[in-house]
């Protein structure tokens, strides 16, 4: 399950302190001292119960002001500072109850409760206000686990814990699997977010646990898009990149993507079937046993 990180300090910290130290500090959770600085501030950080609503109001009347809403919320998650810049970004998440007028409005699924999923990147997350999520955590090996639709995957129940308010735990990438249940009643969490180049090449997974099964990848990337794209506008250079990329790109994702790309434009059922015959000896297991389906 996620890690437990013990820090002991009563000071009182403010967004701006946070995201500065950071900055210059940046955010490695594969570093001891870097991770335990990282803990230190999302502490000092979540010992404000003041800081997020005053900014919630702010952005509101600047809102307001500017006849327009603020960008960077949506109706789950606040972004509390910028992606892009270093290798981390600070974030907040809202948590309904089941008795949530928007939980009963928008159904659980909305708000990601019920799947079982790892994350492709690691994070800090601490229970800031409320009495926090539950959730069932399990374990797996990734490096065993090539990502196709219903394939077995030892999956170990660890147990099931509440984010509970200060508490401040790390999930660990590709390792981590968690089944959150709704909060008892509106809680709020706060994350501080690894942010890597390569992290949109690495599978996120969604599980059945009844089953130990894969169900699905959850990440996409907009290059996976762009390739079906090109291929289904036609055009010679498509074809053969969607050939190349099919057979020799480092991610088997984007493999995948390349054959459904070229199966898409197949004149008919028996071409169809080529494309996924030659698919299937690419020399990708994903690729290999999703063209078997």
């Amino acid at each position: 399950m996620p890690r437990v990180i013990e820090v002991i300090d009563k000071s009182r910290g403010c967004l701006n302190e946070c995201v500065d130290a950071l900055s210059v500090a940046g955010f490695d959770p594969a570093d001891e001292e870097s991770l335990h600085n990282a803990a230190c501030h999302l502490r000092r950080l979540g010992n404000n119960p003041d800081f997020l609503a005053d900014l919630l109001v702010d952005e509101l009347k600047a809102s307001l002001e500017a006849d327009s809403a603020p960008p960077s919320y949506g109706p789950q998650v606040i972004m509390l500072s910028p992606p892009g810049h270093g290798d981390f970004f600070l974030r907040a998440n809202i948590w309904p109850s089941p008795d949530e007028h928007m939980m009963r409005a928008s159904g659980s699924d909305s708000f990601v409760y019920g799947l079982p999923h790892d994350h492709n990147f690691h994070f800090l997350t601490l229970g800031y206000f409320g009495p926090g999520y539950w959730s069932d955590y399990y374990e797996f090996d990734y490096e065993s686990v090539a990502g196709w639709s219903g394939e077995p995957v030892d999956l170990r129940f660890i147990e099931r814990a509440r984010l509970e308010p200060g508490k401040i735990m790390l999930y660990r990438a590709h390792r981590d699997v968690h089944r959150q249940l709704p909060a008892d009643s509106l809680s709020v969490s706060i994350n501080v977010m690894h942010a890597s180049g390569a992290q949109a090449w690495l599978d996120q997974y969604a599980f059945d646990v009844d089953r130990s099964t894969v169900t699905q990848i959850l990440n996409h990337g907009s290059a996976e898009a762009l390739i079906r794209i090109a291929v289904g506008l036609g055009g010679a250079e498509a074809i053969d990149l969607a050939h190349r990329f099919g057979t020799t790109h480092p991610s088997d994702r984007m493999r995948l993507h390349a054959w459904s790309g070229l199966a898409s434009v197949a004149p008919d059922v028996t071409a169809r079937d080529e494309v996924w015959r030659a698919a299937g000896v690419c020399g990708s297991r994903l690729v290999a046993e999703e063209a078997g389906r």
